[in-house]
């Protein structure tokens, strides 16, 4: 039924037009920096079409400075400034000045790499298999630099971030329900980072703050650092480089404390085999490719990447900052990578094995206040982010402990704040809000807050960690509504012009999301499958359905976007070239006539 009333809606409109003659122009000498805006009246349920014909209001040409395009452009990121690219004429293969000037949004974006989330999954990995899946690690970073490649690029070609573009290309109804299911998404991230900061800070307070204070002090702090920007971009960029720094610093003491054995570190990250294992430790797998690759991410990405000053009307510029802006992605998420080596190896190495009895033991003997955390019987040991603090302190004395747990406040205060940026694009993006900044920031935080004030006030901390596993399925389910979108949209030359994905690239890209799609479907059936009660179930069942009709809805106007032509039916032969919206694209300025005219 759902899957009927979304085909009987119009299809993908990528709105683009090419026209076929620009006339004389002012200023011959300066085509490359002619920009085509075509501005389209939306109708009252927000179609772009009025009986079956473009609506299209005016068409305007014009000669556009390229230090006055940011100015010019109708759709500002949610940063006010932006940052100017220096002219490097000495180097023009590759510039240091250059690559500094791009570095920033990467390492705003790789700090998702590094939330409590992601954090919980390395120990417990390194608790449950030793070295055995840092090989999975390495290949989740390397797959989701390549995902993270394809938000950055549609972001730089098109000038729209990814909820934008979401908003002007799929009908009414999709839209909607995409964006609740990218929201659901932002609450469970937002959850686990909250509850990641106010952990630490419980940690440091040695237990005189109680779970909602430090919920309290992460929600006022957060607003704090959030108008930083206000400083300047470059300012505010530099404090996330800071709390990454914090992290490496903190984890990497940890990793020297426990020294590590090197030849079992390096045989785990490239060799791909875990020999013994079973079913705990292909959870175990299964949930690091969840917590690396998560959805919000993708419209986060796309979105910081406006924060440049990039002339779209030359294909030179733009070629040069999807190439910075990928060095910068790498280099970024080798960091998170490193750090995120440094927590698996401590747990590998001090912890992998061990029972229960033998911790308790340990942290009895050192007059440990947390020893009642871990009952004295045989069973293997399980933490999280809490109790592996505990154990670190109880094995290593309270310097690793209170270290530990700064190292936890820096990704939980760092990834809140992406995460509410990341908030802010998708509210704006989908809903087109036109509010003021501090009523858009109130709204945005008080929607991912308030459950997790509410879980804080009734949970304790020995069991809110719990919740992990339940907001890994939530994200876990959310991930084709952002893979799938970013795929069909790259996809689509009418949209991202000479920058379209090619044939590698496409098969490639399909390939990696029904892998990750499928890796953590089996993820959800397997925490499904423990909930073990009928009616569970029967709900259960009743969800899938409808999600399964979303996303085979949204995977079919992705494969006619690869090119699959036999699916091609209804209105889906528009596909990409029926309507405009008010997209600044990249024109072909520099070709002959002939080639310009294709309509």
């Amino acid at each position: 039924m759902l899957l009927a009333a979304l085909i009987g809606a119009p299809l993908l409109q990528i709105d683009v037009v090419y026209c076929q003659d620009l006339g004389p122009t002012p200023a011959t000498s300066n085509m490359a920096q002619v920009q085509q805006q075509i501005t389209v009246d939306e109708n009252a349920s927000g179609d772009r079409v009025r009986n079956g014909e473009v609506d299209v209001l005016t068409s305007t040409y014009s000669s556009i400075p390229a230090e006055l395009e940011s100015s010019e452009e109708p759709f500002a990121t949610y940063f006010d400034e932006k940052v100017p690219i220096p002219e490097d004429e000495k180097y023009p293969r590759f510039s240091f000045r250059k690559l500094w000037a791009f570095t920033g949004p990467g390492f705003l974006m790789s700090i998702a790499y590094l939330d409590p989330g992601n954090i919980e999954s390395d120990l417990q990995s390194g608790a449950v298999a030793g070295f055995k899946l840092l090989w999975v690690l390495l290949t989740a970073t390397v797959i989701g630099l390549l995902l993270q490649r394809l938000a950055a690029r549609l972001g730089v070609v098109t000038g729209l971030h990814l909820a934008e573009v979401c908003n002007r290309q799929y009908p009414k109804v999709p839209r909607i329900f995409l964006w609740l299911m990218v929201e659901l998404a932002i609450i469970g991230s937002d959850m686990q980072e909250v509850i990641g900061s106010a952990i630490a800070i419980n940690l440091l307070s040695v237990g005189v703050i109680p779970l909602w204070g430090g919920v309290l002090i992460t929600i006022i702090d957060t607003f704090v650092f959030l108008f930083l920007d206000k400083y300047g971009l470059r300012k505010l960029e530099a404090l996330f480089g800071f709390l990454i720094t914090i992290m490496a610093v903190t984890f990497g003491y940890e990793y020297v404390r426990v020294r590590p054995n090197q030849g079992e570190l390096l045989k785990g990250m490239f060799v791909p085999y875990c020999q013994g294992c079973g079913p705990p430790q292909l959870e175990q797998a299964v949930g690091i490719v969840g917590a690396v690759i998560m959805p919000h991410n993708m419209y986060l990405h796309s979105a910081l990447v406006k924060s440049r000053e990039v002339n779209r009307a030359n294909k030179k510029e733009v070629r040069e900052a999807n190439k910075y802006f990928f060095i910068e992605s790498s280099i970024a998420l080798f960091v998170s990578f490193i750090i995120n080596v440094f927590v698996v190896s401590v747990f590998a190495e001090a912890f992998f094995g061990r029972s229960n009895s033998q911790v308790y033991e340990v942290c009895k003997n050192n007059s440990s206040p947390h020893s009642k955390l871990f009952p004295n019987n045989n069973e293997t040991l399980e933490v999280d982010i809490y109790k592996g603090g505990v154990v670190l302190g109880c094995y290593f004395g309270p310097a690793a402990l209170y270290i530990w747990a700064v190292g936890i406040l820096a990704a939980g205060q760092s990834s809140t704040m992406t995460g509410t940026y990341s908030g802010q694009f998708v509210m704006e993006g989908f809903l087109n809000l036109k509010w003021s900044r501090f009523k858009r920031v109130i709204l945005t935080r008080s929607i991912a807050i308030t459950p997790t004030l509410l879980v804080a006030i009734f949970q304790d901390v020995e069991h809110l960690t719990g919740m992990n596993d339940f907001l890994n399925v939530l994200q876990s389910l959310q991930l084709p509504f952002a893979l799938i979108p970013i795929l069909t949209f790259t996809s689509l030359r009418p949209l991202m012009n000479d920058f379209v994905n090619g044939i590698g690239w496409k098969i490639a890209g399909g390939v990696l999301i029904l892998l990750i799609c499928s890796i953590n479907m089996y993820f959800v059936i397997v925490y499904v499958s423990a909930l073990g009660h009928v009616a569970l179930y029967v709900g259960a069942a009743i969800l899938s359905i409808v999600y399964l009709c979303f996303v085979a809805y949204l995977t079919w106007q992705c494969l006619v976007a690869l090119g699959v032509s036999f699916l091609e039916c209804g209105q889906t032969y528009h596909l990409g070239l029926n309507s405009h919206t008010d997209l600044f694209l990249l024109n072909n300025l520099d070709a002959d006539d002939s080639t310009m005219n294709t309509c």
